[in-house]
């Protein structure tokens, strides 16, 4: 039987309240249940610089992300112009989605249990990169066609993107624990 999409982060969800939650209270021996580092939100950003001056190619671009992510972008802008880089104040660069709750929740188990898996010759993600000492962990995704919602006929150009993990973990140690638990496929430190 095939999920729905709404049953896939519910399922994640109570994995984190079921197993993750216990496992890092006995790990980090919190005493209180709101010391316990949750996923805060995930956050989707693509610049898209190279596009700036083609709107067609934006757009497919923002589309894409939304398609993705399953909500629509906010189209980031130059703060500033910048005459080395032909960039004007204002100027679209860039589209970033920020997912909360059960959009959060599914589309982190779309990526650790289909998306990562189609990256060719995947070992896993390297468990010390990414973290930026404050709890948070980036990912870089090298192109979108790993995501089988996106059409293969429909791909003007391969893109990448950023996939940032917001957490309310106080130390990286917490938040590799947390991801680790919650299923991302780190590699096995040697």
């Amino acid at each position: 039987m095939v999920a729905k999409k709404s049953e896939t982060g519910i399922r994640l969800k109570d994995k984190y309240l079921n197993e993750v939650v216990p496992a890092l209270e006995k790990e980090f021996g919190y005493k209180n249940i709101n010391e316990v580092p949750k996923i805060e939100k995930i956050v989707l950003s693509m610049g898209l610089g190279a596009e700036k001056d083609n709107s067609k190619s934006f757009n497919i671009a923002v589309d894409e992300l939304a398609v993705i992510s399953g909500q629509k972008p906010a189209i980031t802008t130059a703060k500033k112009s910048i005459a080395n880089f032909k960039l004007r104040q204002g100027q679209k660069i860039g589209a970033k989605v920020t997912l909360r709750g059960a959009r959060m929740y599914e589309f982190m188990d779309r990526l650790i249990s289909i998306a990562l898996p189609k990256v060719r010759d995947f070992r896993g993600i390297d468990p010390n990169a990414g973290f930026d000492g404050r709890g948070n962990y980036t990912y870089g995704i090298k192109e979108q066609l790993i995501f089988p919602e996106v059409i293969y006929d429909k791909i003007e150009k391969i893109r990448g993107f950023d996939v940032s993990f917001v957490t309310s973990a106080k130390s990286d140690d917490e938040a590799r624990a947390l991801l680790k638990l919650m299923g991302m496929p780190f590699k096995a430190n040697k």
